[in-house]
Formats: C-alpha cells, structure tokens, sequence
C-alpha cells in the first residue's frame, strides 16, 4: 500500500497562506456546531518520527476555542497503567459530547513501536488488533466521529530531517530513542505499518494516508478531511466544493440585495 503513496505531491506556500486561514476559520465554525449537535470527535494522529505532527496538531488548534478541542499527547504507560487492561487509560481520554479531541500518537503504539521493540510479546499486540477494532466500534456505535491519519514519508527523507534536527541544539531535543531506533528500523516499522493500515481500517475509523513530504500539502490535506468528515456527519454542505461555494455566494448577494 505504502508504496504506491505519490511522495512528491506539493503545494506553493503562496496558495497554502491563502487556503489554511480559511480552513482554520471553517474548522472553528464546525467546532460549534459539533458542540451544538452533541458529537464526540476523535482526530488520531500516526506517522513516521519527524513528518511534523506535533506542528500539524499546533495549526489545527491554533484557532479553535479551547473549551470545546484539546490534544492528548500519548506516552509510554506508567508503572501504575500497566496494572489495567491497556486499553484502560484511553478510555479515560475520550471526549465527552460536543467536545474534538487530538491525539498525538494513540493506542496504534502497542501494533507499531511495542511490536517492534518488543516490549510486549507476540500474543500481545496480534490480540490488540480485536482489543482496538472492539474499541472503535463501541465509540462509533456510541456516535463519535473518529479520524486517523499516518504520515508518510521515505526513509531517505527521514534521516535527512532526523540529522537536520540533531545538529541545531534548539531542535535536538525533540529527536527521541524511539525516533532513532525507527529510523534504524525503517522497513521493519514499514511491514508492521502495512499490517496495522490493511487490518484496523473500517467504514467507521477509517485511516487517511498523508503524503508529507512537503509540509505544506500535509496540513492542508488534514485540515480538509476534518472539514469534509465533520461536514458529512452534520448534514451540512460542503464548504470545499467549488460549486457549493459559488451558490453561498450567489445566496449571499441575494440575500443583501432583497434587504
């Protein structure tokens, strides 16, 4: 699957500062009328170390009310999580009604960097793959709206910006043990990837697979999925249809010449 993904899908950044203001404005709009509708959203965030989704996450929020979206940034579990079931501490960080959560990496760990690093065994993370699509059900039987997306890009690329950020001093820090033993392990972390894609997408949490090479075209390609899929679940038109936008305007003008 992965290799099939167009890599060199880019976007000018004079076109990008023009569309990402109003699909950040479309996204504060729609984060209304989530809450007026009632509807849990789930955004999950996968991806190779470095395609910048710490920054795709930061411009999603940039503009939303933070009494209605928050992000969750997933760590390791700590010592007192391990004595549950591990599905256990995401439960306790689903959103409530109305409210749009972001994780920054999720429950997907126990298939990907667990499975590879091996700290859990074999049994473990294939039995993971019913835990998850249990849970996934369950939240979208329940009306949650839940997106994933993974973020895809060639290990040549990878290293390239793994070693830019290793020799700033200011951005080193955000390079971890996990991130250079991917890089290491890249066509490992590459099958187990193709594993996780073919076997946890579904009609009701599907994976959207972004091409970030160029970081441009990544955001703006996330930023309208949410759009499209938070419209879609609230019967609302859509806002990135060309045609659809011309008949607002249309209604618009109408509207201001009858008054």
């Amino acid at each position: 699957m992965l290799e099939y993904v167009n890599l060199e899908l880019a976007l000018p950044k004079e076109e990008y500062d023009k569309r990402v203001r109003l699909l950040q404005q479309r996204l504060y709009e729609l984060e209304h009328a989530v809450y007026d509708a009632k509807v849990p959203v789930m955004i999950v965030f996968e991806g190779w170390a470095a395609t910048g989704k710490g920054r795709i996450i930061s411009i999603l929020a940039e503009r939303m009310d933070p009494r209605g979206f928050r992000v969750v940034p997933i760590t390791p579990p700590r010592t007192l999580e391990t004595r549950y079931p591990w599905l256990w501490r995401f439960w306790l960080k689903i959103p409530a009604r109305g409210q749009m959560v972001a994780y920054d990496t999720s429950w997907y760990r126990r298939v990907l960097i667990d499975r590879i690093n091996k700290t859990v065994d074999k049994k473990a993370w294939e039995s993971a793959y019913q835990d998850i699509a249990e849970f996934e059900e369950q939240l979208s039987a329940d009306g949650v709206v839940i997106l994933k997306f993974w973020l895809h890009i060639s290990k040549d690329e990878q290293e390239k910006r793994i070693k830019k950020l290793l020799k700033d001093k200011l951005s080193a820090w955000q390079v971890s043990i996990e991130d250079l033993a991917q890089q290491k392990k890249y066509d490992k972390y590459s099958q187990a990837v193709e594993d996780m894609l073919s076997r946890t997408d579904s009609p009701h949490a599907q994976w959207t697979i972004v091409e970030a090479t160029d970081r441009y075209y990544a955001r703006v390609k996330v930023l309208e999925t949410i759009i499209k899929a938070l419209e879609a679940r609230l019967g609302l038109p859509s806002s990135l249809d060309p045609k659809a936008k011309r008949r607002r305007k249309s209604e618009e003008l109408q509207g201001a010449v009858n008054a």
